[in-house]
């Protein structure tokens, strides 16, 4: 247990998320502080996460590039060096990529994509493993966040759909590989939270496939952080696997 852990809160879960500096993953940072938890905010923008930790003493502020693993190493580290152990890793960062059919994206773009959205859950899933299997007690829960893309796909994503897809067979293969130690891994499919990044490509109305534009319901990003921590929350004895939260009346199940 390192020498630096916050006096007063031994004995607190510990939870780091990635993408804590803005929608989703502030959301869900702030629902988990108010619960209770310590909580290690991950992000490319320091300040972004210092807003997200608002002075709260049980908040650690690392700024970590996901795709890079020195600093996923880094992240982890400091995590346990504060903390003394991590129970939960929220793999949340993330980006929707370039637009475009699969013949329309560059390679370059379809490689950034794949770099957040696929290397960065696994560098910061493989460290989360590596400090659950060693920690005293072992084990812990890994929450991955897919996309209803990962279900279903958009019009012209061809690199994030494709991304989140691969996300869901890292979750099962994670849960698969960490039975022995402790370690479960789940995913929660969220449609239409209402973000920054979703109104950014969602300006006029969401591409539907018959070409047409349509504006769709959205619900409260905080709502998708009380699902993060309920899944989060469950005993040890329980895997939610995957969960699909969605707006109401958003064109999904059905024709639309």
């Amino acid at each position: 247990m390192g020498q630096d852990m916050v006096m007063g809160f031994e004995g607190l879960r510990t939870a780091v998320i990635t993408g804590a500096g803005s929608g989703i993953g502030r959301a869900t940072a702030r629902e988990f502080l108010d619960a209770g938890w310590q909580v290690v905010l991950a992000g490319r923008r320091e300040e972004a996460l210092q807003e997200t930790a608002d002075g709260d003493a049980r908040a650690l502020v690392v700024p970590a590039d996901v795709t890079q693993p020195g600093d996923v190493d880094r992240l982890f580290r400091e995590a346990a060096d504060r903390f003394g152990r991590v129970d939960v890793l929220f793999n949340n960062a993330g980006s929707f990529g370039p637009s475009g059919s699969v013949d329309q994206i560059s390679l370059a773009d379809w490689n950034e994509t794949v770099a957040v959205n696929l290397t960065g859950t696994m560098l910061c899933a493989a460290a989360a493993v590596r400090q659950m299997k060693a920690q005293d007690p072992p084990g812990g829960r890994i929450i991955n966040n897919g996309s209803l893309s990962a279900i279903a796909p958009r019009p012209l994503a061809a690199a994030y759909t494709a991304t989140k897809h691969a996300v869901t067979g890292l979750t099962k293969s994670i849960d698969l590989d960490g039975r022995a130690y402790g370690i479960s891994c789940a995913q929660i499919d969220i449609g239409n939270a209402a973000t920054e990044l979703l109104a950014g490509i969602t300006t006029g109305g969401a591409l539907q496939p018959d070409g047409s534009r349509k504006v769709e319901p959205t619900f409260p990003a905080e709502e998708a952080a009380r699902t993060v921590l309920f899944m989060a929350e469950l005993p040890a004895s329980a895997n939610p696997g995957s969960v699909v939260l969605t707006a109401a009346g958003m064109p999904f199940l059905g024709r639309g």
